[in-house]
């Protein structure tokens, strides 16, 4: 009697799962859908957030809480809310720019293609590694085959076997970073700024001057 209750309840809660996954996949990819479809750049960066979060509670679904606290907090939390106020403060004219949709339609299909065809081989090639040689091995060798975290087990991977994969991606993030902050960076010549270099090599000469008023004349 309790090895059917307790079936019965694992059943119930993979419907659930199930149910839940379904959802949260359908609305990650309508948001996917309305962020190259929307006419607003600014809605277009909301539905990337919302399209964060959806995959973030699919991989809270898997068991993967800490991919989905870094998506959170790196991708929405900084990566979105960048391309926001880029996108706010950008003075670009997005009808130019989509007039030349059609004449560059086939170069981006080819380059979408490419894409494509690289995801598909380097999926293909982490599922043979992982079929071969299961996917807790490395973990389990580097530990002595004692039960390790989520957290820890994924930081033993990225600093061991792809430390080099992960330092460029961090280097590729800092050129982006870079890249926002020249692209709003404006110079404007009605403007006064400070120039501590002029400040500090200034004479006394060019700072104080000694005026000699008559006497009873004052001063306008």
């Amino acid at each position: 009697m309790g090895v059917a209750v307790a079936a019965r309840r694992e059943y119930s809660a993979m419907i659930v799962q199930a149910i839940l996954f379904y959802i949260f996949a359908v609305v990650a990819v309508a948001s996917g859908v309305l962020v190259v479809s929307a006419r607003n750049p600014v809605h277009s960066v909301l539905f990337l957030i919302l399209a964060f979060f959806n995959a973030a509670a699919m991989f809270i679904l898997i068991g993967a809480e800490f991919l989905a606290m870094i998506l959170v907090i790196v991708y929405v939390g900084a990566v979105a809310v960048l391309f926001l106020f880029v996108v706010m403060m950008l003075d670009i004219d997005f009808l130019q720019l989509r007039s030349g949709f059609v004449r560059y339609l086939p170069i981006g299909a080819v380059i979408g293609l490419v894409l494509l065809a690289e995801l598909v081989f380097v999926v293909a090639i982490l599922g043979h590694a992982i079929v071969q040689q299961g996917p807790g091995a490395a973990v389990a060798s580097a530990t002595g085959g004692l039960p390790v975290t989520n957290t820890r087990a994924l930081g033993g991977i990225l600093y061991t076997r792809y430390l080099f994969g992960f330092q460029v991606a961090g280097l590729i993030l800092l050129v982006a970073m870079i890249g926002a902050i020249v692209l709003t960076l404006r110079h404007r010549a009605d403007v006064r700024r400070q120039s501590i270099a002029g400040q500090l090599a200034r004479r006394r000469a060019e700072t104080v001057e000694v005026v000699k008023v008559p006497l009873g004349a004052g001063s306008d």
